[in-house]
């Protein structure tokens, strides 16, 4: 088998990857699932596509195709946060509202990272670091923190201790699992530097604006170190 068609290969088998939890998502929200934590699970999903990176053949160009699905879903999104109707599965399973607006932010943002770290930054510590703090931290940190979150602060928008915590815990987890599974190896010392660091720049963010400032900030602690 050619390079490149293992490649396409496996771009396949992470679009239907990406999709599927679109998809069981939307079907559980029609359940009565929570909108607002079925966003978080495509989150956390989406980015963790990256696992997908080892099975790929580096000796190809092809490997570029890893960021298919998100390159998509970035069209997609542009299209239907202006265009998409109130029962789209997009608007029931990304959004907190159910304003198609709200994929033109955090959805959007987020979608764009995937594509810079496939891209310019494929294989890259820091970017699958980032990702896991991403992925993982952001995702967690919200589900906690509207459950359990009882200490509040508010510096731009509010967020809680607990939210807060889980955002490091989870963060630092996902950073951790990433440099394990693609690199064989993590400096867990650093990691935890990112992950006190992460943790303040997510505590201070404006909401959506964390998806962009939290890899930001990873990649100028790998800049620095």
């Amino acid at each position: 088998m050619s390079p490149a068609f293992h490649n396409i290969l496996i771009t396949i088998f992470a679009f239907i990857y990406v999709f599927a939890v679109v998809g069981i998502m939307d079907f559980f929200v029609k359940k009565g699932f929570s909108q607002d934590l079925s966003r978080k699970i495509v989150h956390i999903a989406a980015g963790s596509w990256l696992i997908f990176w080892p099975l790929f053949d580096i000796s190809d160009w092809t490997k570029y195709l890893n960021i298919a699905p998100a390159l998509l879903w970035t069209v997609l999104l542009l299209v239907k946060g202006f265009t998409a109707k109130p029962d789209d599965k997009a608007i029931k399973t990304m959004t907190r509202t159910g304003d198609r607006g709200e994929l033109l932010k955090g959805p959007l943002y987020f979608t764009m990272v995937m594509n810079i770290a496939g891209t310019f930054l494929l294989y890259s510590p820091a970017s699958i670091a980032a990702m896991g703090f991403l992925g993982w931290g952001d995702g967690m940190a919200p589900v906690i923190g509207k459950k359990f979150g009882k200490h509040k602060y508010n510096v731009i928008s509010e967020k809680s201790f607990e939210g807060s915590l889980a955002f490091f815990v989870f963060g630092l987890l996902g950073a951790f699992f990433f440099n394990l599974i693609l690199l064989g190896k993590a400096d867990f010392e650093f990691l935890l530097i990112c992950a006190f660091i992460t943790t303040i720049v997510e505590g201070l963010s404006p909401k959506d604006f964390d998806n962009i400032l939290i890899p930001l900030s990873v990649l100028l602690l790998y800049y620095i170190y």
